[in-house]
């Protein structure tokens, strides 16, 4: 019933402003609408300012109605349009795995900054989702061999998909980190494990958006309130025994529990532990040294 009110770029923007009002607000909904126009009709966001008049052809004007009904419903643009970018690549992306987030690059760029270049290091990424860690590590640095697990076989195989749309060789396996079990994963050593775990308790779930906690996947997010810890616990665990001397382990962390994480690697022999703000100042990653 939209199709009439959205013959043009402008009306697209001003039907999008007035449909979404009740979930975003007006710069969300600006970056949103120019998000799934530059998409649709591949202009530029400044080109869709200059000539608001550009007209819709029917095709595209369907597209954009299912779209905004989509996002009427709290489903992130990211879901709705199929992709994202993340540390200068396209990744697909769908309701098995986390939408790649801005920190998650911050601690990408910190492990290149960490590693020496063109190194052959052999990398292990804990729970990949989409596989944007270890495919933009990678991309970057292709002498490296980079391995990666999820516990989700739909997941592993979406970083499947992302590994081959754009051309990088990565080793994936379906395993569960609480309960690793012999594989080719746990029969080696690694220069460098990084992981950003689930790490969302209880208590974070009622101050998210809706569109986090209802669309994306819950095994990927959330641990219990009584062991908010679990996975690093776990994962640093693994890196005891599968870390090569003077190796890194890198995490995404929850903001609440910088201090106790660290306290976790101290207290099973990691050094040179540091604790890292993201650009919002948040306690948001931590690398330390295995040198036992």
């Amino acid at each position: 019933m939209f199709l009439c009110c959205m013959k043009t770029v402008k009306d697209a923007f001003n039907m999008f402003k007035e449909q979404l009002a009740n979930i975003y607000d007006v710069a969300e909904i600006d970056s949103i609408t120019s998000l799934l126009l530059t998409d649709i009709t591949k202009l530029s966001k400044g080109q869709l300012r200059a000539f608001g008049d550009t007209e819709l052809n029917v095709v595209q004007s369907e597209r954009l109605l299912t779209q905004l009904n989509q996002l009427k419903t709290g489903m992130p643009v990211q879901y709705v349009l199929g992709h994202t970018d993340f540390y200068g690549y396209t990744f697909e992306v769908n309701l098995s795995v986390l939408i790649p987030r801005p920190e998650t690059e911050e601690l990408v760029d910190w492990i290149l900054k960490t590693i020496p270049q063109s190194s052959g290091l052999s990398i292990l990424d804990i729970g990949t989702g989409s596989g944007c860690i270890p495919i933009s590590l990678k991309l970057i640095e292709p002498n490296n061999q980079l391995f990666a697990i999820d516990i989700s076989s739909k997941a592993l195989q979406i970083a499947q998909h992302n590994a081959q749309l754009n051309n990088a060789a990565i080793t994936f396996v379906e395993a569960d980190i609480l309960s690793i079990k012999p594989s080719l994963i746990s029969e080696q050593k690694y220069h460098v494990i990084v992981s950003n775990p689930p790490y969302v308790t209880g208590t974070d779930k009622l101050q998210m958006h809706r569109n986090v906690v209802d669309f994306e996947p819950h095994t990927a997010l959330f641990v219990p309130d009584t062991n908010p810890l679990l996975f690093y616990n776990a994962i640093a665990d693994f890196a005891t025994q599968h870390l090569e001397p003077n190796g890194y382990l890198f995490f995404e962390i929850n903001e609440s529990f910088g201090l106790e994480t660290v306290d976790i690697l101290v207290q099973k022999g990691f050094s040179q532990v540091e604790l890292r703000q993201d650009m919002a100042g948040k306690d948001r990653m931590i690398r330390a040294v295995w040198t036992s």
